[in-house]
């Protein structure tokens, strides 16, 4: 329930500052972990971007200004930090489907965004196979792609990054690489400063760099490594954030997330692999 409670934290922090400015990185700081880690958490559970609930609650809020008093529009606009009229008028129109001016007419009908009140409800009818391993620092090399921050946009940007990989001569040179523990090809979001990322799909291996490729250190870390298949990955990923982790007695670890990638299978999408929290115990 402490998770929880974070959490909602978190929420009321955001209510607090709709007009004026919100950091993330407090936020974070509430939640016990990571900016990268915070916002990804969020994403999952909310079903819908930080950043664009941030702006529905904004919005929201901002309806209300012009529908209940005589304020200019250009102060409302500075009220919930954006510094140009055409700027809110955007945003205004993208949730409301009218413009601001239209918007504090009174046979307008505008959206209402509340804020979102977390609870703790885990389903558990379906298993997850998981172990707990603490694992020492590994070198990764591999290619990489550089990521803004936005979950439902990188679930479908980093598949598109494995289908050009696997299809391009690159592949077999990564899997050849492969001479240290685990044996398999990774997939590895780096944490960075909460607003983008590197994502490598490489191989832990002591041997150079070849050209073209890049290095990283995945640092010594505990890891909750869970089992699955290829096809199951991200639905797996949503549900041990919001089902496994609110209940384990462990918070997220500031260090990456790893997907694991054993034998290949005939079957598409039946290839065996592992997800690897980033984890620490709860300080309680």
């Amino acid at each position: 329930m402490e998770w929880i409670e974070k959490l909602n934290k978190a929420i009321n922090y955001i209510e607090e500052h709709l007009d004026s400015e919100i950091e993330i990185e407090s936020m974070a700081k509430i939640t016990c972990c990571s900016v990268y880690h915070f916002q990804r958490m969020f994403s999952y559970i909310a079903e819908v971007p930080l950043s664009e609930y941030i702006r529905r609650r904004k919005m929201t809020r901002a309806a209300l200004d012009l529908k209940s008093s005589d304020i200019k529009i250009i102060d409302v606009a500075m009220k919930y930090g954006y510094d140009s009229p055409t700027a809110f008028t955007r945003a205004f129109k993208n949730i409301h489907g009218v413009s601001p001016s239209k918007g504090r007419s009174v046979d307008t009908h505008l959206k209402a965004y509340p804020p979102i009140s977390f609870k703790l409800y885990v389903k558990g009818e379906i298993e997850m196979n998981y172990r707990i391993e603490k694992k020492e620092t590994f070198r990764i090399v591999g290619v990489k792609e550089h990521y803004l921050l936005n979950i439902e946009e990188n679930f479908m940007q980093i598949p598109q990054f494995w289908e050009k990989t696997m299809k391009s001569h690159v592949f077999p040179k990564i899997c050849s690489l492969m001479n240290k523990e685990p044996y398999a090809v990774l997939g590895v979001s780096t944490c960075m400063n909460g607003k983008d990322f590197d994502y490598y799909i490489a191989a832990s291996t002591d041997k150079e760099v070849p050209e073209g490729m890049s290095e990283y250190q995945v640092p010594e870390c505990t890891w909750a490594i869970f089992e699955c298949i290829s096809s199951e990955m991200q639905a797996l990923q949503k549900r041990v954030v919001t089902e496994w982790l609110p209940t384990s007695g462990y918070e997220y670890a500031d260090a990456p997330d790893v997907e694991v990638y054993f034998e290949s299978s005939e079957e598409i999408g039946q290839n065996k692999c592992e997800i690897w929290l980033p984890i620490i115990k709860k300080v309680k």
